[in-house]
């Protein structure tokens, strides 16, 4: 566990959200699996998301307010792909999954390719695709 980066983010339906991150294709992380969360790995990294309920996660950060995502950007989570064709692929799917899009796939400066949709608690997602040939120097 030492040196683990983890994640935790609110839900306000736990099963919606599982179905949603199950359909996307993410990898669950099986060795904390419960009923009362979700868990997953991010990248290649392995990086832990940890969804809670609200409850639960207001809890966890002493009782203050849960930021309400639908209406506030708290974060925007970015993975890399490694290709255009990748882009297209999980913007597909997260349409699919029910995700609601705030960015349709498409050219970012020249050198980037990307889209961007939310989670069906509003959490923010980037995925990117980055032509370092095309980088401005």
């Amino acid at each position: 566990m030492k040196g683990e980066f983890w994640i935790n983010l609110p839900s306000k339906d736990i099963e919606k959200t599982r179905k949603f991150y199950t359909e996307l294709g993410f990898e669950m992380n099986t060795a904390h699996a419960a009923p009362h969360m979700v868990g997953m790995f991010l990248g290649s990294k392995k990086v832990v998301l940890n969804i809670f309920p609200d409850v639960m996660f207001k809890e966890f950060i002493g009782g203050a307010a849960v930021t309400e995502s639908h209406e506030s950007g708290e974060v925007l989570f970015s993975l890399g792909a490694d290709s255009v064709e990748e882009v297209d692929d999980w913007a597909s799917r997260a349409e699919k999954a029910g995700a609601r899009s705030f960015g349709d796939p498409g050219d970012k400066d020249a050198w980037m390719y990307g889209c961007g949709f939310a989670d069906p608690d509003g959490h923010r997602w980037n995925i990117l695709f980055m032509n370092m040939s095309k980088m401005p120097k």
